[in-house]
């Protein structure tokens, strides 16, 4: 008999070591697997054996009646699907009770994007004669050079900058390494930035550099977070006054649309993202109506056919 408790505890560990998890993974599982187990436990521990689809039907029941949304659902599903497929691996259970449950289906979004005009209309917003405003705009200019997430730009230490080769090596999801390409002025930014004469002095608004290895300082002088890059962008939209939300992902999706359009494969993109699937990847397809036709008419049977009797 094994507690439902210690089931969770080996498998994160497994999921920390084997798989090299991210932290921010590591917590989103333990908080959907405790959020299970405190559903069923009252007096006496859970064990993972009692666990069959009844319980997790009772469960599902139990995210519905707190109009819990599909894209909650389908995450805690996905955790425990997960789990119970380690604990029959592990041979702790000898069936997985969540093989006989059905997923709702997610309808996919298509992701935001903004035009070029709305782009260069938010990158003229910060203070260019400030150095933490110089800072923000080389951040814009690197979030639109290379699609990179937040969290990957927010990890950029000097080291991961070759300059002679206008490249960044970045770490993605599941700690996985990629080697990006940024333009010319993106690593002229950088460059700037990085040799601001501000840098290493406290002046007015900010302190001297703490952090020597990171790319991207606060105004104390160590590592920029990620919230703090959030509300950066919050702030330059409101003086905008462009409608609707440009975040750092919008900025990913819209260049990741551009490159399309631009006639950039799915597949380099794919790469170049840092996406494990294709299938993610092709979704920015359907962001424009002519591009969607474009892939349809280059990948139709007809199409080809046409082709190869032009040959």
């Amino acid at each position: 008999m094994v507690a439902f408790e210690e089931g969770v505890s080996k498998y994160l560990n497994y999921l920390r070591v084997v798989k090299n998890a991210s932290e921010h993974t590591l917590r989103n599982y333990s908080l959907d697997l405790e959020g299970f187990k405190d559903f069923f436990e009252s007096q006496a521990p859970l064990q993972v054996s009692a666990v069959d689809k009844r319980s997790i039907r009772a469960y599902l029941a139990s995210l519905a009646s707190k109009n819990a949304s599909k894209k909650t659902v389908l995450r805690r599903l996905s955790s425990l699907r997960s789990f119970f497929k380690f604990l029959v691996k592990e041979r702790l259970i000898q069936h997985n009770p969540l093989d006989e449950i059905d997923s709702p289906k997610l309808e996919k979004k298509i992701p935001p994007s903004v035009t070029y005009a709305m782009i260069e209309r938010l990158f003229a917003q910060p203070d260019l004669s400030s150095y933490l405003g110089f800072r923000d705009r080389c951040i814009m200019e690197l979030f639109y050079s290379s699609g990179l997430r937040i969290s990957e730009l927010v990890q950029l230490d000097r080291k991961h900058f070759d300059e002679k080769n206008l490249r960044l090596r970045v770490l993605g999801k599941g700690k996985k390494e990629r080697v990006v390409p940024i333009t010319k002025t993106a690593a002229k930014w950088l460059l700037d930035y990085l040799n601001h004469a501000e840098r290493c002095c406290a002046i007015d608004d900010h302190k001297a550099q703490v952090d020597e290895e990171a790319i991207f300082l606060n105004k104390w002088g160590t590592r920029l977070t990620v919230r703090s890059i959030d509300r950066k962008f919050e702030e330059y939209l409101k003086q905008s006054g462009l409608v609707g939300k440009i975040t750092p992902h919008t900025i990913r999706h819209t260049i990741a649309t551009h490159w399309l359009e631009k006639g950039m494969d799915l597949k380099t993109i794919q790469v170049l993202l840092g996406h494990s699937s294709l299938a993610t990847t092709t979704v920015y397809t359907q962001v424009s109506s002519r591009l969607k036709r474009e892939v349809y008419e280059k990948a139709h049977p007809l199409e080809l056919f046409k082709k190869e009797t032009d040959l």
